[in-house]
C-alpha cells in the first residue's frame, strides 16, 4: 500500500456545511449517486412523463384554472421536491385529493376571471409554502397525527365526493354555479332535464372513465395515456369539437416565469385558510406516502424534512404561476413500477413535459375537456375508503359515526367548510378523551400481582385508611377539577375513615399551572380532614415541574414513592402516619 498525504478538508463536510445539508437532501442524494442507477431513472422518467401531462392537466382544470398551469404545476415543483425533499421516489404535483379546496376558494375570489383565479390558486401555493416550511422548521411534523384515521376517512370521502361532482358538470358540457356538492346535483339534474347535455361529450367522457377504470387493473398498462389518446383522436377524426364538444385548445409555448402573484381586493382570510387547509390534506397524503415507500427502501424518511420539501414544492409552484400540489398516490408507484432509483427520475419527467411546453404544445390542442374529468373522476373513486370504515363501524361506532359526520360537512357545506368542521371534531375528539379520562379506585386481588380496579374486580380487597387513585390521563386545565372532584368522591365512598389517598401516577405524563394549583388546593383541603395526599410512580419530568410550580413545600420527598407496592408498604409499615 502506498502512504497518502492527507486530504485538504472539505468544507462541505463542516459542521456548518452539514447542519445545511440537512435541509437538502437532494445534494447529499446527488453526491452519493451510482451511475448504474441512471438507465433505469431515465428510462422512469420517460414513462412517469406519460402520466404527468394528462393528469397535470386534469387536474388543473378541475382546481379551477386552464390546463396549462397544471403542467407549470408540475415541472416546478418536481425541482424543487428533488433538492429539498427526503423521500427517495416520491412523486409531487397536482392532485385529485386538492382540487375540491382550491376550487372552492377560486371560484368564491376569482369570480370567473381565468387571471384572477390563477393568481389566487398561485397565492394559495405559496400560504400552503409557507405553511408547512413554518412547521417542519419548528419540527412540527406530528401535527397531521392529531387527525384520528376515521376524521380522515371522513374528510377524504367528502373531499372525493365534491370532486367527483365538480366533474360531472363537464362530461355533459354543461356549466353550473359552484354551490357546495349536492346543490350543484341539483342543478345538474335541472340542467340534463331542460335539455342542455351534450351527449357526444357524455360517450367521450364516459368511454375514457370506463376504458381508464377497466386498465386499472393492469399495473403496468398507461390506461390514463391510452384513453386520452384514443379521445383525442375521435375529437380530431370526427371533428367533435364543432358539434359542441369542449376541448383543452391552443395553450401557450414556453416556460412558466418566475412571478409573485397578487389578485387586488382579494379575500385573503379565504385564501389564507384554504392554502393552510391544503397544507394540512397534502401533508396527511404526503408522510403517509413516504413512509409506505420509506419502508419498501428499508429506509427512514424525518417527517420535519418532508414537511420542509413539500413546503419548498409548493412554494415554488406558487411563485411560477402554479397552484397547490401534493404527493401522488398514482404516479409514485408508476416511477417505482418503470424501476426509479432516486429524485432524477422526477428531474428527468419535469424535463421532458418543459420540452413539450417549448416544442408540441399544439399536440394537446384536441383534447377533450370531458376526456380530462373523467381522468379526475377516477382518481376521484380511489380517494374512497369504504372497506375500513365497515370495519370501524364493527369495532368503534362512535368513531364511525364522527366520520360520517365529516363526511356530511364536506358534502353539505363544501370543501373549505367540512376541513375545518373535521379539524374542530379532531381537537373536541382530542379534548373530550383527556377531559373524561379513565380513572380508578385500587384494590389487592388473590392470584394477581399489583393492584387492579375494584369495578373490575368487586372482589378486590382494600387497604383500610388508604384509598389508591389512578387517573388515566396527563393533568392540565380541562380535566384538573375533574381529577379533584373524582378523587373526593372516592374518599367520600371509602369503607371506614381515609388517612392517606395514594395516586398512581404513572399515567400522568405531564402537569400545567392549573393542573399545579388545583393540586395545591387538594392537598390543603385533604390535610384539614387528617389525610396525607402521596403519589406513586410518578415520571421524574413530571415531579421536576411540581418543583417549579413551587410545590414542593406541600409535597415533601416521602410523598412520593417509587412503585404502587412501596407506597402501601410504607403506609402499613409506619400505621398510616402523614
Amino acid at each position: 500500500m502506498h502512504a497518502h498525504s492527507p486530504l485538504p478538508r472539505d468544507p462541505q463536510t463542516a459542521p456548518g456545511a452539514r447542519r445545511w445539508l440537512r435541509w437538502l437532501p437532494g445534494v447529499t442524494a446527488f453526491r452519493e449517486y451510482q451511475l448504474a442507477w441512471l438507465p433505469s431513472d431515465l428510462t422512469a422518467g420517460i414513462v412517469l412523463t406519460t402520466m404527468l401531462v394528462p393528469v397535470g392537466i386534469a387536474y388543473a382544470t378541475a382546481s379551477g384554472v386552464p390546463g396549462v398551469y397544471g403542467l407549470y404545476a408540475t415541472i416546478v415543483p418536481l425541482l424543487a421536491y428533488a433538492l429539498f425533499g427526503p423521500s427517495r421516489i416520491l412523486v409531487l404535483g397536482p392532485d385529485s385529493a386538492l382540487a375540491a379546496p382550491i376550487l372552492a376558494v377560486v371560484v368564491q375570489v376569482a369570480a370567473g376571471d381565468p387571471a384572477r383565479a390563477i393568481a389566487v390558486a398561485s397565492m394559495m401555493a405559496i400560504v400552503s409554502g409557507l405553511f408547512c416550511i413554518v412547521m417542519g422548521l419548528l419540527k412540527l411534523g406530528f401535527i397531521t397525527e392529531l387527525l384520528s384515521k376515521p376524521i380522515r376517512y371522513g374528510y377524504m370521502n367528502g373531499i372525493a365526493l365534491a370532486v367527483l361532482i365538480s366533474q360531472l358538470p363537464k362530461l355533459f358540457a354543461i356549466s353550473v354555479d359552484e354551490r357546495g356538492p349536492l346543490r350543484d346535483i341539483v342543478s345538474l339534474a335541472q340542467a340534463i332535464g331542460e335539455g342542455k347535455a351534450n351527449w357526444y361529450s357524455f360517450a367521450v367522457g364516459a368511454g375514457s372513465l370506463v376504458l381508464i377504470l377497466i386498465l386499472k387493473r393492469f399495473e403496468k398498462i398507461p390506461g390514463i395515456l391510452i384513453a386520452v389518446i384514443l379521445a383525442t383522436l375521435c375529437v380530431t377524426v370526427f371533428h367533435l369539437d364543432s358539434v359542441g364538444v369542449k376541448v383543452l385548445g391552443k395553450i401557450p409555448q414556453g416556460l412558466p416565469t418566475f412571478a409573485i402573484p397578487w389578485a387586488s381586493d382579494a379575500d385573503l382570510l379565504k385564501i389564507v385558510l384554504g392554502g393552510c387547509a391544503v397544507a394540512l390534506i397534502s401533508f396527511a397524503d404526503t408522510s403517509v406516502l413516504s413512509r409506505t415507500f420509506a419502508a419498501r427502501f428499508r429506509t427512514r424518511v424525518d417527517p420535519n424534512q418532508e414537511m420542509v420539501g413539500l413546503g419548498a414544492a409548493n412554494l415554488a409552484a406558487g411563485l411560477f404561476h402554479g397552484f397547490p400540489i401534493s404527493s401522488s398516490s398514482s404516479r409514485t408507484p408508476v416511477a417505482e413500477a418503470a424501476g426509479a432509483k432516486t429524485q432524477l427520475t422526477g428531474v428527468v419527467g419535469a424535463i421532458a413535459v418543459a420540452l413539450l411546453l417549448m416544442v408540441a404544445p399544439n399536440l394537446l390542442r384536441y383534447l377533450p375537456n370531458s376526456a380530462l374529468a373523467a381522468v379526475v373522476i377516477a382518481a376521484a373513486i380511489g380517494l374512497f375508503e369504504i372497506n375500513d370504515l365497515k370495519r370501524i363501524y364493527r369495532i368503534q361506532q362512535w368513531e364511525f359515526w364522527l366520520s360520517i359526520a365529516c363526511f356530511a360537512g364536506v358534502a353539505v357545506f363544501g370543501a373549505i367548510p367540512g376541513i375545518c368542521f373535521a379539524v374542530v371534531i379532531a381537537v373536541i375528539e382530542f379534548l373530550w378523551d383527556g377531559w373524561r379520562p379513565h380513572y380508578a379506585v385500587l384494590g389487592r386481588v388473590e392470584g394477581l400481582r399489583g393492584y387492579h380496579d375494584i369495578q373490575r374486580y368487586p372482589q378486590a380487597e382494600r387497604i383500610p385508611g388508604l384509598v389508591l387513585f389512578r387517573w388515566d390521563a396527563p393533568l392540565f386545565f380541562a380535566n384538573a377539577e375533574q381529577f379533584q372532584e373524582r378523587l373526593c368522591e372516592a374518599v367520600a365512598a371509602a369503607p371506614g375513615p381515609v388517612r392517606r389517598v395514594v395516586v398512581a401516577a404513572e399515567p400522568v405524563t405531564s402537569v400545567d399551572v392549573t393542573s399545579a394549583d388545583m393540586l395545591r388546593e387538594l392537598t390543603r383541603t385533604l390535610g384539614e380532614q387528617g389525610i396525607a395526599l402521596h403519589f406513586a410512580e410518578m415520571k421524574d419530568p413530571v415531579r421536576d415541574k411540581l418543583r417549579r410550580f413551587e410545590l414542593t413545600d406541600l409535597l415533601e420527598d416521602r410523598c412520593f414513592h417509587p412503585t404502587v407496592s412501596s407506597a402501601v408498604d410504607a403506609f402499613v409499615g409506619g400505621e398510616g402516619d402523614r
